[in-house]
């Protein structure tokens, strides 16, 4: 086929179109909308030499699913039939919570799925995802997005899933495998080191080291190439120590392709071919921009044809650009298509859909379970419990999110990027707002309503309305957080950066204008990002009763929170970030070595408020009967035993927690590390032993010459309820088996650890293989 080809069918299969730019749903798409080859012609002319992708034909507009399907396999016959080589073209969408499409279902944002450590149900969610995506005709998804969370203040962090490599890279790997088990590729994005842009700007510049970048941002894409078998990438729109990634072949080709083996698709993030002429300056034009990306590497330019079209033709009949790049990327676009059937003679040559259902009871029912998983209540006290709320007692709802079902949904939710646009629409698919599902719960005599404010401005017109139905009331819920949107249509979301990370507006003053009445307070954030909420968790008194992290919740979160404050369900979501102390401290990681943490050299403290991996339940639970392999060879792995009682009297869900710190190495080390996790259900003293295998390549790292190995030495190893929870290091016996139990190390807030054995590396320095394992399996023993 590619021998059959002219050099404009062949950029023609390089190349997205955009057959509805309506509403800003990209960076600069105003100003890069001038620049759309179209030209005004009709679809037939600028396809007329094929097309190798249709730009989100669903997600850029409201559309009636089935008179859009209908349309798109009359399309996709045309193109089959009018077109010399009657090549259909691949359509992609977004789908990083659910089908961005009008109708679909709207799941978690990703930093709730983190907050699940629940890989199971995410891999059921991204299936359930895939299912209507295919059902459609589409055949990419441009998700799920594994940059690694290093600063709250980025707008984007609502789209990661977490702070640890390996949370996200396990999380990650689970949703790629179950939305290409429905039959749609996964894009992993964005390739690489996005979300350490300076001071949290979007698209600023990179100032990440290489060993940084290999120990940090590239394990999550690792895993999920290795893991899941990714099928697609996309690059990051930033550039790394003054090299943009959309040019680095370093990165798209040799570390990409060459070290991780991959032989995908990789895919232009919107407009950043384009960029590296207009943001980045390292392009004269559209045609030497064109010739860096291919390069480099950047197969496939989205979402148009800017420079991979004419101006790339111009470049290679030039003699500039070898036309061997082309072919390159020609044919890995081919053979994708091949494999998802668009080259099989029968390809559309069915019906389109009809009766279609993109929120069925299984979407439902997923995105219900997922958003209960997610929740992390962070406080409950400090004298006694608040939650669950007591049988009959009457409730003052209060809050800007309150009532409102967009803050229970992400930036890449239909209902925040695309129909904020069309307010006159309905959403189209059932979603209670917290109001709507505690009043089911509890009754419409029980639950009396005050927004009291807006999520934005300086309006308190609201407060003495909210204050007077906290104080006729028993308790009030005040429910207050973010907005999701784009480009300054919201506090959080793809271009909402801030320099705070305070509540927005006056929300904190409506809590403690709640909290004076007296009134037990349970306050929810509905957030795409952590908040400084010091004040409401470890202030002086009077302070809120009770505080739960909710990280947009999607359709089931209304549902899943009234569950919660009645007691329905208990909570099991632990954070997947850190609760920052303040804006001042970022960025930071828990993984950070001795001296990125508080110490005596310096007057700050950049100490989380509440650390990774941290949540409270309505029961408890303890560690006991730690055991540990005492030795193991650099190529070899470990196990470590521990049992973990519910001390409770109900039944919960924890998040069991397997840490570790390398006690001295070539180059520093994280104080504690994630090596791996379990989520078990116990009922109320029951017990279970738990068998952990670490291969020992948790423990590698990039070394002075920048090669990834595991060095011989002594780990320390230790069973924990967050990653600040911590015992002293532990004895081995004669027989040298670590044996030490239950108790309770010093943690800056409530946790409970097991305390820390000694596994002891032996062998030479082995330098690892991105086919070695990774992963840390647990059973029931």
């Amino acid at each position: 086929m590619l021998a059959a080809m002219t050099l404009e069918e062949k950029t023609a299969q390089l190349v997205g179109y955009w057959l509805d730019q309506n509403g800003v749903v990209a960076p600069m798409q105003g100003e890069m909308a001038a620049h759309d080859d179209a030209d005004g012609r009709t679809l037939a002319d600028v396809t007329r030499h094929g097309l190798g992708q249709f730009t989100r034909v669903y997600g850029t507009r409201p559309v009636e699913p089935e008179e859009r399907a209908a349309w798109l396999w009359s399309e996709q016959r045309r193109l089959k039939r009018e077109t010399r080589l009657g090549i259909p073209a691949l359509v992609h969408e977004e789908c990083l919570t659910g089908l961005a499409a009008w109708k679909a279902a709207t799941f978690p944002t990703p930093l709730a799925w983190g907050a699940a450590f629940d890989p199971e149900l995410v891999e059921q969610v991204g299936e359930a995802i895939g299912d209507s995506m295919r059902q459609l005709g589409v055949h990419q998804g441009l998700a799920p997005v594994l940059d690694v969370v290093r600063d709250p203040r980025w707008g984007r962090v609502d789209e990661c899933i977490g702070e640890d490599p390996y949370l996200v890279g396990t999380i990650g790997t689970a949703y790629v495998r179950g939305l290409q088990r429905a039959g749609v590729d996964a894009t992993l994005k964005h390739f690489l080191g996005y979300s350490a842009s300076q001071a949290g700007r979007n698209h600023a510049p990179v100032h990440a080291g290489p060993r940084e970048v290999a120990d940090v941002f590239l394990p999550p894409f690792e895993m999920a190439l290795r893991d899941g078998g990714a099928r697609s990438v996309m690059n990051s729109y930033a550039e790394v120590d003054g090299v943009p990634v959309a040019a680095n072949g370093d990165l798209l080709t040799d570390l990409l392709r060459g070290r991780l083996g991959f032989d995908g698709t990789v895919v232009a993030d919107y407009f950043s071919v384009a960029f590296l002429e207009v943001m980045h300056g390292v392009a004269a034009d559209r045609g030497e921009a064109a010739a860096l990306a291919l390069t480099a590497g950047i197969d496939v330019e989205l979402p148009t044809g800017d420079a991979y079209l004419g101006p790339l033709v111009d470049r290679v009949r030039s003699g500039d650009v070898d036309e061997s790049l082309v072919d390159r990327a020609v044919l890995r676009v081919l053979r994708q298509k091949e494999r998802l059937g668009l080259l099989d003679p029968d390809a559309f040559e069915d019906e389109p859909p009809t009766g279609i259902d993109l929120d069925t009871p299984r979407h439902r029912a997923l995105a219900k379970e997922l958003a209960a998983r997610s929740l992390v209540l962070l406080s409950n006290g400090p004298e006694a419990p608040v939650l669950p709320l007591a049988p009959g007692a009457s409730v003052a709802l209060i809050g800007p999110n309150a009532d409102r079902a967009e803050a229970l949904q992400g930036c890449y939710s239909f209902a925040n990027h695309v129909l904020a646009a069309h307010p006159d629409l309905p959403l189209g698919f059932a979603i209670p707002t917290v109001r709507e599902a505690l009043t089911e719960s509890l009754g419409a005599d029980t639950v009396r309503f005050a927004a009291g404010c807006a999520v934005t401005g300086d309006d308190r017109s609201g407060f003495d309305d909210a204050v007077a139905v906290a104080e006729r009331s028993d308790v009030a819920v005040v429910v207050v957080g973010d907005q999701a949107g784009l480009f300054g249509r919201g506090t959080v979301g793809e271009g909402n950066d801030t320099e705070s990370l305070d509540l927005p507006g006056v929300q904190r003053e409506l809590v403690e204008a709640v909290v004076a009445t007296g009134t037990p307070t349970v306050v929810v954030l509905l957030t795409g990002r952590p908040y400084a909420i010091g004040w409401a968790l470890d202030g002086d008194a009077p302070r809120p009763a009770a505080v739960v992290q909710a990280f947009f919740p999607g359709e089931g979160g209304g549902l899943a929170i009234a569950d919660l404050l009645t007691g329905a369900a208990a909570p099991s979501g632990r954070l997947p970030v850190s609760l920052p102390r303040a804006a001042g401290a970022q960025p930071y990681t828990y993984l950070h070595p001795r001296l990125g943490g508080p110490s005596d050299v310096t007057a700050t403290d950049s100490t989380p408020v509440r650390p990774f991996g941290f949540g409270l339940s309505y029961t408890s639970f303890a560690y006991e009967e730690l055991v540990v392999d005492p030795t193991v060879s650099s190529a070899g792995a470990f196990d470590a035993w521990v049992t973990v009682r519910n001390t409770g009297e109900r039944a919960g869900e924890d998040v069991v927690q397997l840490y570790g710190h390398d006690v001295q190495a070539s180059v520093t080390r994280p104080v504690a590390q994630l090596l791996g996790y379990a989520r078990v259900a116990l009922g109320p003293g029951e017990s279970v032993r738990l068998r952990f295998s670490v291969p020992v390549q948790r423990f590698a790292f990039t070394d002075r010459a920048l090669r990834k190995v595991v060095e011989p030495g002594d780990v320390e190893v230790w069973v924990a309820s967050h990653a600040a929870a911590s015992g002293p290091t532990g004895g081995v016996r004669a027989d040298g088996i670590v044996a030490v139990g239950g108790g309770t190390g010093p943690a800056p807030v409530p946790g409970s650890a097991t305390a820390r054995a000694v596994v002891r590396v032996t062998g030479p320095v082995r330098e690892v293989e991105p086919s070695d394992r990774r992963t840390v399996t647990w059973e029931r023993v």
